[in-house]
């Protein structure tokens, strides 16, 4: 079985028990903020990770960090069971499949903006108010831009992309002039 289908299955069992204790942004803070120090202290995710060390070995250094964590007993012992079950170095990807989870049942996408410049507040708001209308959900945005578009604006949700560049506008132009 792929990490993927088990992160998804880990995902949707975690995300019945946070949505129904009513825990959901607690919960996922505190095991984003605890897959952070993973991935800034790559030994600690070698130990995790490694079929060397025995699961004992591994709880009690789990049990120590938790101690010192002091997180909510839901996100504790969700970590153990990702202990026992040898899936804790798969933490990023439990988030990840998490995070579409409940974007899902809040009905909330999320969507790339790319454009040349920044754009205004109002130019943001405008972008939101559009999508929200185009998909029918809430719409996550995340901006970055690229010189490169020369203008216009891309937007990437989930998989389909809105190119309406000026650099694909003048790359179609081309083409065109090329066939006629």
């Amino acid at each position: 079985m792929s990490v993927t289908t088990i992160a998804n299955r880990y995902a949707r069992a975690l995300a019945d028990v946070i949505t129904e204790r009513g825990e959901m942004n607690e919960v996922v803070a505190e095991l984003n903020d605890f897959a952070s120090m993973m991935t800034g202290h790559g030994q600690l995710r070698d130990v995790f990770a490694s079929p060397v060390l025995s699961t004992e070995r591994k709880r009690a250094v789990l049990n120590e960090l938790l101690a010192k964590l002091q997180l909510r007993p839901t996100s504790n012992n969700f970590l153990r069971l990702l202990l026992d079950n040898s899936r804790l170095h798969n933490l990023d990807q439990m988030l990840k499949a998490l995070a579409r989870e409940l974007d899902a049942r809040t009905n909330v996408v999320s969507a790339e903006i790319i454009t040349a410049r920044a754009i205004s507040q109002q130019e943001e708001t405008m972008l939101a108010d559009k999508l929200k209308a185009a998909t029918g959900k809430q719409v996550r945005l995340q901006f970055r831009t690229d010189p490169d578009i020369i203008g216009g604006v891309v937007t990437r949700i989930g998989s389909v992309v809105y190119d309406g560049s000026i650099k694909t506008q003048l790359a179609q132009m081309k083409q065109r002039l090329m066939n006629a």
